[in-house]
């Protein structure tokens, strides 16, 4: 059971000084005076199922690797409901009970109730400005609704139904993304394989000193595609041109993220998104992530219809769990792990 010491305890103390291992380096902390400097990434509606829109998302891949994604077929309701839940469970819970669900700090991507992202000894890693709850939904054989938590009482139901949802968009947007390329539809699901599906809920409580943290550090998500959801306090941040851009929540779209294997299976035409969040000193954030990743067995390389006499992969083939290992070991220093496959 994790025994680390969360956000929430912290804040609870009333310090107007953030301790130590909240503060990042120098070069890592966020210029908030260039926090209205927003993302113009784009908006596409899916309710339109033509080449325009395909060509839409091939554009925001190959330019931001990140669009907004609206009439998206997920009930608004249960947008709503998740997004009510995670803050039923970080603001109400006692801390106490919380820790009943708490995950295992040892083990990278582990279920449950967690603080610290990254493995590691105790002083080696700046923590982040956040806690967070990770439920493991795919495949079925990992879905586990007992280590969730019973209240309120549909708590349990409705993550099964979000994670059901979320995993229908996101092989539809695969399938997008993968004709937006002249593959066929199924080209990348297949290269990913089997999906296996976290939905990680995070809570970015008020911070005394937010010039000095982050709420989650730079990196590029390690999976195929990331699905998220924010509330309207707004603090994630994306790379873009050596800048850092926010991007202001849209009230019931949904943010599409392009990860790593997707940047490889794609031969780096479309890039995974660099992104970060930044904390405030006022208003608690809260935002619910929909991871889709390979299986730790799959081996993802360049797809093969990419690749001619002119055309050479730009990327090493790599064993999925070998680079899950890295990225938590080594941790993500923004894209780090990527550039390591580079030919």
């Amino acid at each position: 059971m994790e025994t680390a010491s969360r956000v929430e305890a912290v804040t609870k103390g009333g310090s107007p000084v953030v301790p130590s291992q909240y503060i990042q380096p120098p070069d890592a902390r966020p210029n908030l005076h260039h926090a209205e400097d927003t993302a113009p990434i784009p908006t596409i509606d899916l309710s339109r199922s033509d080449s325009a829109t395909t060509e839409s998302i091939g554009e925001a891949c190959r330019n931001w690797g990140a669009f907004h994604v609206v009439n998206h077929g997920v009930p608004i309701h249960l947008l709503d409901r998740m997004k009510a839940l995670g803050l039923s469970f970080f603001q109400d819970c006692p801390i106490e009970e919380k820790l009943q669900y708490a995950c295992d700090s040892t083990s990278a991507a582990s279920e449950g109730y967690g603080s610290r992202m990254l493995l590691g000894a105790e002083g080696d890693v700046v923590l982040d400005w956040r806690d967070y709850f990770d439920h493991h939904t795919f495949p079925l054989s990992r879905r586990n609704p007992s280590r969730w938590p019973l209240h309120p009482p549909d708590y349990r139901q409705v993550v099964e139904e979000y994670g059901n949802e979320l995993k229908k968009l996101a092989q539809k947007l695969l399938g997008i993304i993968s004709e937006s390329l002249s593959l066929p539809c199924s080209s990348i699901e297949e290269a990913v394989g089997e999906i296996y599906q976290n939905i990680t809920m995070s809570y970015y409580p008020p911070c005394p000193q937010p010039e000095l943290t982050l709420g989650l550090q730079s990196h590029s998500d390690m999976g195929a595609i990331t699905l998220l959801i924010q509330d309207d306090v707004g603090g994630l941040q994306l790379y873009k041109d050596d800048h850092w851009l926010t991007v202001p929540p849209i009230s019931h779209a949904i943010l599409v993220l392009i990860a790593d294997q997707t940047e490889i299976i794609t031969n780096g035409i479309y890039k995974s998104a660099q992104h970060r969040a930044v904390t405030n000193a006022n208003r608690a954030r809260l935002s619910v992530a929909t991871f889709h990743d390979p299986s730790k067995t799959a081996k993802i390389a360049p797809a093969s219809h990419l690749i001619g006499q002119h055309t050479k992969p730009a990327y090493k083939e790599v064993v999925y769990g070998q680079y899950v290992s890295s990225w938590y070991s080594k941790g993500p220093e923004g894209k780090r792990n990527l550039d390591d496959l580079l030919c």
